[in-house]
C-alpha cells in the first residue's frame, strides 16, 4: 500500500470554471482494501449467507456466488476497457454518459446517489444496534442505537475530511483482521472434515444448486458484491489509473468471489447439507458464530463479534469515501453546486463533498430515529433493498454503454473485451435485475407498498436525467468527452 508523506495539493482544471482534481498515489492493493471493504466480507458472511441459505437454495447457495462473480466478470470485463476512454473519476453515471448520452449520464447519477446513500444508511443503522449489543453483552450500559451510530458517523466524517491515504490504512488493518478470523474457521472446518456428514458437495450437484429457490439465493448472493465496481471513482488518485484501476476492479472481484464461495462452503460443511437450511433458519443471526465456537473455540467466537462491528465500520468508511467523490465529481461538472468540487489545500481531498456526505447521512438517521424505525429490520433491510436494485440497474446500463461507445467509435476492436463480454454481462445482470425487482418487497422487509415505492423512485430518478439535461445543458459537460481523436484505436 503506498503512502505520503506530504500528499500534493489537488490541482485545478482549466476550462470555462476552475475545476478541482484529487490527487494520490494509491496502488492497486489500496484500492482493493477500500472496494472489499465496502462489500463488508465479515458482515456478509455472518449475516447474509445464513439468509441465502434458508430462503435460497440450501447447501447448494455457495455455487451462487460463483455465478454471481461470472456474471460481474462479464461486466468488469467492458468495464475496464473503457477505463482509458473515460478521464473522469465519476464511475458509472460518466461510463453510462459517454456511451448513451447526457440524459442517461445524469439519471445514472442521480441512481448512483441515491444507491450510495441508502446502502451506507442501511449500514449505519445496523452498526449502532451492533455496537449496543456488543456493549450490552459484555456488561454495559444499553443506550439508544441511533447514540452508537451518530459516534461512528462523526469518525467517519473525520477520517472522510482527510487525504485518502488515511482511510486506505485504517480499511487495510480492518479488512484484514475481519477476513483473518473466518480463514481460520474456514481452516478448522476444513481440517477436521466438516461436521458429521464430510466435507460438502452440494455446491458442484446440480439438483442441489437448483433445490429451493436458486433465484432467491442469486438476489442475496448478487447483493454482497456491491461495492467492488467503485474502484473507478478513485481513478484521479490512483498512482496509473489506466493500469492501476483495471487491476484493482479484477483483483477484487477475485477475492470477493473466492471468498465468499469458500466461506459458504465451510459454513455448510460444517453443519452437513441435510442439517445446515434448518440450523440456518433457527438462527440466521448467530450460526456462523456459534459455529467458530464449535470449530475454533469460544475465544474466536468473541473475536468475530467484535470483528463484526469493525467489518460494518469499513464498509461505512468505504461507502463514504465512494459517495463524497461522486458527489465531488457532480459538483466539478455542474450537477450539483460548484462549492461541492473543491478539494482540500493541504489534504487534497473533497473536504466539502465529505462534510456534505457526512450531513446526509446523520440527516437521514435523524429521520429514522425520529421515526421510531428499528434500525435492523426496517433501517438496514429497506434501505439495502433499494441499493441492491441500483447498484445493479446502473451496471446493467454501464454495460449496454459500454456496447454502444466501441460500436459507434471504434476505439477498440477486440470482440471478446467490447461486445460479447459486455453483452453477456448485460444479460445476466437484465436477469438478476427482473429477480431483484420481483422480490423487492423481501428486501424492503416484505412490504409491498414499499417495494413498489423503492423501484417508483429510482426510476423516477433515472428518468430524471433527461430533464436535467435539457433544463442545466452545461451540467456534465463532459460526459460525452471521449472522442475517436482521443485514442488510436485498438486491434
Amino acid at each position: 500500500m503506498a503512502t505520503v508523506s506530504d500528499p500534493p495539493p489537488a490541482a485545478p482544471v482549466t476550462g470555462t470554471a476552475e475545476r478541482h482534481r484529487l490527487t494520490g498515489r494509491l496502488g492497486a492493493g489500496a484500492i482493493v482494501f477500500m472496494v472489499v471493504a465496502a462489500a463488508a466480507p465479515l458482515t456478509v458472511i455472518a449475516g447474509s449467507v445464513p439468509i441465502g441459505i434458508a430462503a435460497g437454495n440450501g447447501a447448494g447457495y455457495p455455487a451462487m456466488y460463483v455465478v454471481a462473480a461470472v456474471v460481474l466478470l462479464f461486466f468488469a470485463v467492458g468495464f475496464t476497457a473503457m477505463t482509458r476512454h473515460v478521464p473522469n473519476a465519476g464511475a458509472f453515471y460518466s461510463y453510462v454518459g459517454t456511451g448513451l448520452g447526457r440524459g442517461a449520464g445524469l439519471g445514472s447519477a442521480l441512481v448512483a446517489l441515491i444507491s450510495y446513500v441508502t446502502v451506507q444508511g442501511a449500514v449505519y443503522g445496523y452498526v449502532g444496534f451492533l455496537v449496543d449489543d456488543l456493549v450490552t453483552g459484555y456488561g454495559g450500559p444499553s443506550l439508544p442505537w441511533w447514540l452508537w451510530t451518530a459516534v461512528v458517523l462523526a469518525v467517519t466524517g473525520l477520517l472522510g475530511y482527510r487525504h485518502i491515504e488515511l482511510s486506505s490504512r485504517v480499511l487495510g488493518v480492518l479488512l484484514v483482521a475481519e477476513v483473518g478470523i473466518v480463514l481460520v474457521l474456514d481452516a478448522a472446518v476444513v481440517f477436521q472434515g466438516g461436521g458429521d456428514e464430510g466435507l460438502s458437495t452440494a455446491l458442484v450437484r446440480p439438483d442441489e444448486v437448483l433445490s429451493g429457490a436458486p433465484g432467491i439465493g442469486l438476489m442475496f448472493a448478487i447483493a454482497g458484491f456491491i461495492g467492488f465496481e467503485a474502484t473507478a471513482i478513485f481513478r484521479d488518485e490512483a498512482r496509473d489509473p489506466e493500469r492501476t484501476i483495471p487491476r484493482a476492479t479484477y483483483l477484487a472481484l477475485a477475492i470477493i468471489g473466492v471468498f465468499y464461495t469458500l466461506s459458504s462452503w465451510a459454513i455448510v460443511s460444517a453443519w452437513g447439507d441435510s442439517a445446515i437450511v434448518d440450523a440456518a433458519a433457527a438462527d440466521p443471526g448467530g450460526i456462523v458464530v456459534t459455529t467458530a465456537a464449535d470449530y475454533v473455540g469460544t475465544a474466536a467466537a468473541d473475536v468475530m463479534q467484535v470483528l463484526f462491528v469493525t467489518s460494518l465500520f469499513a464498509a461505512i468508511l468505504s461507502f463514504h469515501n465512494v459517495l463524497s467523490r461522486y458527489v465531488f465529481s457532480l459538483g466539478n461538472t455542474g450537477v450539483l453546486p460548484i462549492a461541492c468540487g473543491r478539494s482540500h489545500t493541504r489534504h487534497a481531498s473533497p473536504h466539502v463533498a465529505s462534510l456534505v456526505t457526512t450531513a446526509v447521512g446523520g440527516l437521514l438517521m435523524a429521520v429514522c430515529a425520529l421515526a421510531g424505525l428499528d434500525p435492523v429490520l426496517e433501517i438496514f433491510t429497506w434501505l439495502a433493498g433499494i441499493a441492491s436494485v441500483g447498484i445493479v440497474v446502473l451496471m446493467l446500463l454501464a454495460c449496454v454503454a459500454v456496447v454502444v461507445f466501441f460500436r459507434r467509435t471504434g476505439l477498440d476492436r477486440r470482440p471478446w473485451h467490447t461486445l460479447v463480454a459486455p453483452g453477456l454481462g448485460a444479460v445476466g445482470l437484465a436477469l438478476i435485475l427482473v429477480l431483484l425487482v420481483r422480490n423487492l418487497p423481501l428486501l424492503m422487509g416484505g412490504s409491498t407498498p414499499l417495494g413498489v415505492g423503492a423501484g417508483v423512485l429510482l426510476a423516477v430518478a433515472l428518468a430524471s436525467g433527461w430533464l436535467l439535461a435539457r433544463a442545466r445543458p452545461h451540467a456534465a459537460r463532459d460526459l460525452t468527452a471521449a472522442t475517436p481523436a482521443d485514442h488510436a484505436p485498438q486491434i
